[in-house]
C-alpha cells in the first residue's frame, strides 16, 4: 500500500533523534510521502520525542496537542508520536493526546510501514513499544535519498556534516537517566553497514560525520567485534570524508587506544566531549557513574599530554539529590583544574522511571538555579581564555555556510565579500569574510578576534572539496 501527500517531522532532543528522524523520513518517502517544512501542508505529522528531561517531554505533548482541532477538520490527517516518550508512555499517551493515530516506540521503527498500512485498512490508535532483536538499519541503498528529503524538517539542511548512530541503548544505568528504560540495553551496529552508509553519504558530498552512541567507547564489546578505535580507522579510509567526530564517550571506558587514534589519525578531530556530571566523588557514586574524580582528571591529563590543543567539553548536572555546598564546590574546583573549552550544564530534574527520583535530599529549584548560574559564570572565564589564546594563530576550518552574525572586522572588508562560518577540528566556531569559499571547503583562517562563543579571522588558504 502507498500514500500520496506531504509529511512533516518535528524532532525534539539529541543528535540520535535527528538521525532517527531521517530513518523515519526514508520510510515515509517509500510509502509515497514527500517531506515538507510547512506543517500546515502536511498529511502526516510525526513528533520524534525525547524524555531525558521533563521540559522536553512536555514540549512533545504540547506540540502534538495543537493538532486536535485540525484533526477534527481533517480526519485523514495522521498524527504520530515516536521515540522515547512514546516508548515510556505507550497507550497512556492517548489519555493526553486522544487524536494520536500511532505511538511508535524506540525499537519499533522497522515496523512503522506496517502500521501505516494498518491505518489505511481502518485500524486506529496503534501502539507499538515492543522490543526488537535487531537494530533497525538505515537502508544504505536509499540513504542519499532519505537524507535529501529530510533536510527540510529534520536537521536544518546541513548536507556537509551528518550524524551516524553506531549503537543503541545503554548498559550503565546512571541513577538520573532514563535511556536504558526507553532505548533498551546496549547493542552495536555491524561495522560494515556503518561504513557502507558513510560511503554513500560521502558520494553525496558529505565531508564530516559524527558517530553517535550513549557510550561509543564500548562499541562492539558485547558483540565481540571490532573496537571503537578500530571502527574509527575503518571510517577514516572512506574517500571524501575529511573529518570524523563522535559522541558520547564514557570516562570509565576511555582507553589509551582511543587517545592514540585521536593523536595519530588526521581525520579524527582533536576534540572530545567527556561528560563528568559532578566533581564530587560522593555524588558520582550516588549517580552510579563508575569512576572517581581522580580517575577522570588522570584521563584528562593523558588526553592533554597526547593531544596538545585538544578541545574539551563536558556535561554537568547541578542540584543532584543531597548535593551539598561542599559537593558543589568540588565541581567548581574541577572546572578550575581542567579548564574546559565549553560545558553543557543542567539543573537536575526528576524523571519518574529513574532511580534518583526516589532519592531523599531533593534540592530546592531556587538553589539549583543559583548554583547553575555560578557554574556558567565560571565557565565563561575559561571559554574566553581558550578563545583568546587562539588570536594570531591559523586554524583549519570546514566551511558550513554563510554566517548570520556580523563582526566588526567584517564591516571593514569589501562589499563583494560574504561572511562565512565553519568549525575547527577542536570544535571552535569561526567566522570569516570570503569571496569564493564554498560549503565543504577546508580553509585556513588567521584568527584576529575572539568573542565569547566564536572566533573571527581572515582567509589564508583553501583546500577545495
Amino acid at each position: 500500500m502507498s500514500y500520496k501527500g506531504y509529511a512533516y517531522i518535528n524532532t525534539i532532543g539529541c543528535q540520535m533523534n535527528v538521525y532517527d528522524s531521517e530513518k523515519l523520513a526514508g520510510i515515509l518517502n517509500a510509502y509515497g510521502f514527500e517531506m515538507t517544512d510547512e506543517m500546515d501542508k502536511a498529511d502526516i505529522v510525526v513528533c520524534n520525542t525525547c524524555s531525558i528531561r521533563h521540559k522536553a517531554e512536555e514540549k512533545a505533548f504540547s506540540f502534538l496537542g495543537r493538532f486536535a482541532r485540525e484533526k477534527k477538520k481533517r480526519p485523514n490527517l495522521i498524527i504520530v508520536m515516536a521515540g522515547c516518550v512514546a516508548q515510556q508512555e505507550g497507550k497512556k499517551a492517548f489519555s493526553r493526546v486522544p487524536h494520536l493515530d500511532i505511538v511508535l516506540g524506540t525499537q519499533a521503527f522497522s515496523r512503522f510501514g506496517q502500521h501505516l498500512s494498518a491505518l489505511e485498512s481502518g485500524k486506529t490508535q496503534i501502539v507499538d513499544i515492543a522490543e526488537s532483536d535487531v537494530i533497525f538499519e538505515a537502508m544504505p541503498e536509499s540513504t542519499l535519498a532519505q537524507r535529501e528529503i529530510s533536510d527540510a524538517s529534520c536537521d536544518g539542511g546541513n548536507k556537509i556534516s551528518k550524524f551516524i548512530t553506531i549503537m543503541q541503548g545503554c548498559d550503565n544505568y546512571c541513577t538520573y537517566c532514563v535511556v536504558p528504560y526507553v532505548r533498551g540495553r546496549e547493542r552495536s551496529r555491524n561495522h560494515s553497514a556503518i561504513v557502507d552508509e558513510i560511503k554513500l553519504l560521502a558520494q553525496g558530498g558529505v565531508r564530516e560525520i559524527t558517530l553517535l552512541g550513549q557510550n561509543v567507547n564500548s562499541y562492539g564489546v558485547k558483540e565481540e567485534g571490532i573496537s571503537f578505535p578500530q571502527l574509527l580507522e575503518k571510517v577514516s579510509c572512506v574517500e571524501g570524508i575529511a573529518r570524523i567526530r563522535f559522541a558520547t564517550s564514557h570516562p570509565k571506558d576511555l582507553s589509551m587506544e582511543l587517545i592514540h587514534v585521536i593523536r595519530d589519525n588526521d581525520k579524527v578531530c582533536n576534540h572530545l566531549h567527556l561528560p563528568v556530571q559532578s566533581g564530587s566523588n560522593r555524588i558520582l557514586k550516588k549517580m552510579n557513574r563508575g569512576y572517581t574524580r581522580e580517575t577522570y582528571i588522570e584521563r584528562i591529563q593523558a588526553l592533554k599530554s597526547a593531544c596538545p590543543g585538544i578541545g574539551l567539553s563536558t556535561d554537568i548536572i547541578v542540584g543532584f539529590p543531597d548535593e551539598g555546598a561542599e559537593d558543589f564546590n568540588d565541581t567548581m574546583e574541577l572546572l578550575r583544574e581542567v579548564e574546559f573549552d565549553s560545558i553543557f550544564a543542567f539543573a537536575y530534574s526528576d524523571r519518574s522511571s529513574a532511580p534518583a527520583a526516589k532519592f531523599t535530599g531533593q534540592i530546592a529549584e531556587k538553589e539549583k538555579m543559583i548554583r547553575l548560574n555560578q557554574l556558567l559564570e565560571l565557565q565563561d572565564v575559561y571559554t574566553e581564555k581558550k578563545n583568546n589564546a587562539l588570536v594570531g594563530k591559523p586554524l583549519e576550518v570546514l566551511v558550513e555556510g554563510e554566517s548570520q552574525k556580523l563582526h566588526d572586522g567584517f564591516l571593514k572588508t569589501s562589499d563583494k565579500m560574504q561572511q562565512m562560518t565553519g568549525r575547527s577540528a577542536s570544535n571552535k566556531v569561526v567566522h570569516f569574510p570570503s569571496e569564493n569559499s564554498a560549503i565543504g571547503d577546508l580553509v585556513t583562517i588567521q584568527i584576529e578576534n575572539a568573542y565569547p562563543h566564536s572566533l573571527w579571522g581572515y582567509l589564508l588558504g583553501v583546500e577545495k572539496k
